[in-house]
Parts: C-alpha cells; structure tokens; sequence
C-alpha cells in the first residue's frame, strides 16, 4: 500500500525530508503548505513534487492520508492535535510540545483514535545512540547507573542566521527559546541507548549576559533569559543523567552537536569531539570509525542554498558503518542522509508505521519521556534549582502495538 503526505512548513530543515518522503516506495505524493507561500511553491517546483495547499486547514480537510510538521518548535503540541482530530497520521519534528498540557493531549488524541504519530528524533539514530543500544542488549554494560547527554550548540554558529530566517523582523523575540525546552536531541541519544524513564529532576540555568537582545526577558515571547542549563535527573530503578543544553558555548558544534556518555558496573562508552571508546575493566577500545559518518552531498550543495554554513555539516553527513543500511529502500540508500544519518531511518520508520499500522520506535509514549523531563527541568531552573518530580505516561498500549485496520489507499 502507499499513503499520501502533506508537509507542514517549507523552511531550511523540511526540504531536506520531502525529497526522503518523495522517494519512499510508500509514500505516493508529497504535498506542501506555508505560511508563506512563495515558500511552499518554490519547493514544490524545486522537488517536483505534488503541489500544495494553501493552508493548513485546506490540507486537513483534503483527502491527504498524513501530515509532516516542520513549523516552529513552541507550535507542534497543537498542530499535531489538530491533525490527528481530522483524521491524519501525523510525524512531528522536535520537540514534541512545550507543556505537559500539551503531550497529554497528544498521548489522548493518539489513543483515541488509533492514528500513527511519530516525533522525529534524530539521536534515537546516532551512530552513538546506537552503538550503546547494542552493548546495553548484549549486557556489556551490566546495570547503568549515569548517563551524560549534551546538545552544544553556539548560538554564534548558524543559529542567528536560522532565527533570522524563519522569526522574520522581530527573530530576537523566538531567538530566545528557552534550551531545556528543546531537550530531546540529549534525552533522547541517552534514553534511546539504554531505555527506561527520568524520574525527577534539578535543574540550574545560566543567565545570558551578552546584551544583544537575544536571550533578553524584555524581548523574548518566552520571558526566557537562560542561554545555558545543565539538569540532574534521577532515573527509574535508580542511577543518574545529567542533560546539558547550551547556546552559548566554546565548542565546535558543527562537527558534533550532540554528545554522550554512558557508564555501567561493567563497562563504559565515551564520546568527545572526534574520538569515541569502549571501556572496561580489562581496556579501552576506540570506536571511533564505527559511529564516523562519512557526508553524503558537498557543503555547498545547492539544496543547501538557504541554509547558513555554519549548519551545513549537520545536513550533509551521511550513514556511518554502525548503522544498518541494508534495512533501508533502495530508492532512500541512494539518497543524502542528514543528522548523522538519521533522516532516512526517520523517514523509513514513520512510513512502514502507517503502512503496516504498527508503532513506530519514538512513538507518543516514548517522545513524552524525551520531551517532559526537559520541560520540567526548565520549571526547576525557574526555581532556583528546586527538586521536582517528571510525570511518566507509562509505555504505549498493547493493543496499539499490534497491526489495525487498513487505513490508507492501496
């Protein structure tokens, strides 16, 4: 069977996913909308693709079969409530929402109707996420008890330039978007290595201090003025991870934005900028070139025309040999996998789940324990550091597990 796919905002990062959608063999016609339309027409010729509509609301009321949401990142909780309300299977970039109001909503609208809803993140595919997945099913770890996850990402390196692009005159005020609410690249590379749930949480914040406007309580739509936030979680059955989420930062985030390690009473995985290792008891031995991905299109591709240099790296690097290629359509092999290799995994993942109507990895349950504790973290920030509990939606029902109806056009 193949389903139909209307794409939700036409900006740097949904380009580089409708070509993935518009080459999967499930996956029959790619449409698109924007708030600006030029955009969305521009991509359409660009790619070749269906066509577009000129709203959101136009597309929901089509007989599209799924949506793909690419909007800012404070928007997704309602957008995908409303399409999963009209009837439409629904991949949602990151975060998931921005309140627990919202995830439950989302978790309550997926139950209900028995739609796919996936949340597209990347470090659930990271050739690091997925080395630690593989030694923590092996028992090569033995019980971990702390887990290190950072998304280092300098402001100074693109994302200006990015804020610019999509906030429009008044960027600074979206510039500002609190960094632990945007958590799930860190939560998710550790939970998505060795699984379970954040329990509680104390989190302490960095007041920005650079005066540019950026990260200014006056001035954000946030009241944000944390640039840096480091949180302490206590994780179920006992151990730790600390998150760190920071925009201001002497790092070069665009050879490795996300970071992390991972330690057990039996061994250990640790990964800097360009090194990675496996430890024990007995040595260490360097990975390295098992999670190295080697870039799939040049810098200066022309897809990439609208996307600031300093991101670049991100959108070109391309599968590493820790992952498993093989898994993947050819029509999708032959393409540019972006996020370190994630993209095509991601795109392959949300369509086998409508097709075959089975959950996909980061289902609603599994992007709520991705994406609350961050936001429950910054409430703590908030408060001076203060200890606060995570609520767990628990894992996604059976009988959502197993395959339902046909629900799309053959």
């Amino acid at each position: 069977m193949t389903f139909s796919l209307g794409v939700v905002g036409a900006g740097q990062f949904s380009g580089q996913f409708t070509k993935l959608f518009n080459a999967h063999p499930r996956i029959s016609e790619v449409y698109v909308t924007d708030v600006l339309p030029e955009r969305a027409s521009a991509l359409v010729e660009r790619q070749h693709l269906a066509g577009t509509f000129a709203s959101f609301e136009e597309l929901l009321a089509s007989d599209v079969d799924a949506v793909a949401i690419f909007t800012q990142r404070w928007t997704h909780g309602p957008l995908v409530v409303q399409a999963l309300r009209a009837g439409k299977h629904v991949y949602s970039a990151v975060p998931m929402a921005i309140s627990e109001e919202e995830i439950a909503a989302i978790i309550e609208a997926v139950r209900e109707t028995g739609l796919t809803y996936m949340m597209g993140e990347t470090s659930y595919y990271n050739p690091a996420t997925i080395y630690a997945r593989r030694q923590k099913d092996a028992g090569a770890f033995g019980r971990i008890f702390y887990a290190e996850g950072d998304y280092v990402h300098d402001m100074d390196l693109g994302f200006y330039a990015a804020y610019q692009y999509s906030g429009g005159e008044e960027w600074k005020k979206t510039a500002s978007y609190p960094p632990m609410l945007y958590p799930t690249h860190s939560i998710g590379g550790v939970l998505g290595g060795i699984g379970g749930h954040l329990t509680s949480v104390s989190c302490i914040g960095v007041r920005d201090d650079r005066g540019d406007g950026v990260f200014d309580k006056d001035i954000s739509m946030f009241g944000n003025d944390f640039s840096n936030a480091t949180a302490l979680f206590e994780l179920d059955g006992g151990g730790s991870v600390r998150i760190n989420e920071f925009r201001r930062v002497g790092f070069p985030c665009h050879i490795r934005e996300s970071r992390f390690r991972y330690f057990g009473t039996e061994g250990s995985f640790e990964q800097l900028v360009e090194a990675t290792v496996w430890q024990d008891k007995e040595g260490f031995v360097d990975v390295s070139e098992q999670i190295k991905t080697l870039p799939g299109i040049p810098l200066d591709d022309p897809s990439l025309a609208d996307v600031d240099p300093a991101l670049r790296d991100a959108f070109v690097s391309g599968l590493a040999p820790v992952h498993d290629a093989s898994r993947l359509p050819e029509e999708l092999r032959a393409l540019p996998s972006g996020h370190e290799g994630s993209h095509s995994f991601l795109v392959d993942d949300f369509a086998n789940a409508v097709d075959t109507g089975t959950l996909p990895p980061v289902n609603a349950w599994v992007a709520a324990r991705y994406t609350l504790p961050g936001i429950v973290a910054h409430q703590s920030a908030l408060r001076g550091g203060e200890r606060l509990a995570i609520r767990d939606f628990g894992d996604a029902p059976a009988s959502l597990a197993a395959p339902r109806a046909e629900t799309v056009r053959n």
